[in-house]
């Protein structure tokens, strides 16, 4: 077996608890779902996990190695997912009102949020750093190619995230949805999603390495 029995019950519920640890996926997941629904909730966990898989693959091929030795790479990567955090706080402020009809489908679709995601998620190096320091200490070279067991110990961390994360801004949606026809209360809603937004990009721009 590639990855011992013994070996998995110690990894899934230690990333489990990292999954469950509020982070800045989980508050992304969490802003989408707020502003544009349950399935933008949700897209926007697909798309954070779809980040974390690519991550995961370029930590496994090295990429973790290059930025730990190269800080303007790691420095320009980060600054680059502030800006655009930003501009998606921005983009919430600034909103004439609140997203209904055809306005909605277009400004608030599943799509867009996955696509935002992916892009908020791959914008964040300390994420691949992670991996490559977390992940590691449950490959065993002996028991075969350790970048299989990597992506298989990748699947199960992002995995379990995905399904944390959906329920988080599938959650945040169904109440986001009960807002959608009073107006007042959604405008507040499109205030809070902004906020976290610009928080979450504080919180990349002043995090220490």
């Amino acid at each position: 077996m590639l990855i011992p029995v013994d070996t998995l019950l110690v990894f899934a519920p230690a990333a489990l608890m990292l999954n469950l640890t509020p982070g800045n996926d989980m508050l992304f997941c969490l802003g989408q779902g707020m502003k544009s629904g349950p399935k933008a909730g949700l897209a926007a966990s697909l798309g954070i996990t779809v980040g974390g898989f690519i991550h995961t693959v370029a930590a496994g091929l090295g990429l973790a190695a290059l930025l730990a030795t190269h800080p303007a790479a790691f420095e320009a990567i980060r600054w680059a997912g502030v800006g655009y955090l930003v501009w998606l706080a921005f983009k919430a402020f600034t909103a004439a009102g609140p997203l209904t009809g055809a306005e909605a489908a277009l400004r608030g679709s599943a799509g867009a949020a996955f696509r935002q995601a992916v892009l908020v998620n791959l914008a964040n190096p300390k994420i691949v750093v992670f991996v490559l320091a977390f992940l590691p200490q449950f490959v065993d070279p002996a028991r075969g190619s350790p970048f299989v067991q990597f992506l298989l110990l990748g699947a199960i961390l992002n995995i379990g995230g995905m399904i944390v994360n959906g329920l988080v801004g599938g959650f945040a949606g169904a109440v986001g949805r009960w807002l959608a026809g009073r107006a007042g209360f959604s405008r507040a809603f499109q205030r809070l999603t902004g906020v976290i937004f610009l928080g979450l990009a504080a919180r990349i721009a002043f995090e220490r390495r």
